[in-house]
């Protein structure tokens, strides 16, 4: 059986994870389709400008990434000191960046007067989103749902485009998560898609070798 990911994933003990996501279709996500010989490499910067988008509301900081043909890789690690740290304030307006805030939040924002009760509500709603800004079910859910809807507008479809879930692996130890980033560091050329680390576009040795 297959476990609620919020038994796979526990940010106190263990804050660091390998995420991949792969797409389910025959066209590449972001590589040359082999039949048709169409190519995606546009659709690369998407996945990266989204990713730093994301990483800069959530309280979740990319460690590494890989955006291969048809999946990408991901080392993430859940800040939950960033993450307390947050007044209620910072977490309504990070969250706000992504949906919509209830009419009471934006109440509360705005200093208008409230009754304890709409107080509670506002409460509730903060310590929901500040726990949702370290989840990365939550952070995978905003990154895949925005690829899929460029790519089917694209496509001119709407059929799935991503396996059902993402794969995510705890990285215990530090010695686990240097291994894991010099995996993803290094996928590109293991894959035949380079040479050379330097050659290597949109992955996080590139953009460190750039900076």
């Amino acid at each position: 059986m297959t476990l609620p990911r919020k038994q796979l994933i526990c940010p106190e003990s263990t804050p660091d994870y390998h995420v991949t996501s792969r797409c389910v279709r025959r066209a590449f996500l972001c590589g040359v389709d082999h039949y048709t010989q169409q190519s995606y490499e546009h659709r690369k910067p998407w996945v990266v400008d989204k990713v730093k988008q994301l990483a800069s509301i959530f309280t979740i900081n990319i460690c590494a990434y890989a955006i291969m043909s048809n999946h990408y890789h991901l080392i993430l690690h859940i800040d939950t000191k960033r993450n307390r740290d947050l007044t209620d304030a910072e977490v309504a307006y990070r969250w706000q960046q992504l949906f919509a805030l209830p009419l009471l939040v934006g109440d509360w924002l705005a200093e208008k007067p409230q009754n304890s009760a709409e107080k509670v509500v506002v409460s509730e709603c903060i310590a929901k989103w500040r726990g949702r800004l370290t989840d990365i079910s939550w952070f995978m859910r905003c990154l895949n749902e925005d690829i899929a809807r460029k790519a089917n507008k694209e496509d001119g479809c709407k059929d799935h485009f991503w396996e059902s879930r993402f794969k995510s692996q705890a990285l215990l130890d530090e010695k686990a998560l240097l291994t894991c980033m010099a995996y993803v560091d290094l996928n590109p050329i293991r894959a035949g898609m380079c040479q050379t680390v330097e050659e290597q576009e949109f992955t996080s040795i590139q953009a460190r070798l750039q900076q």
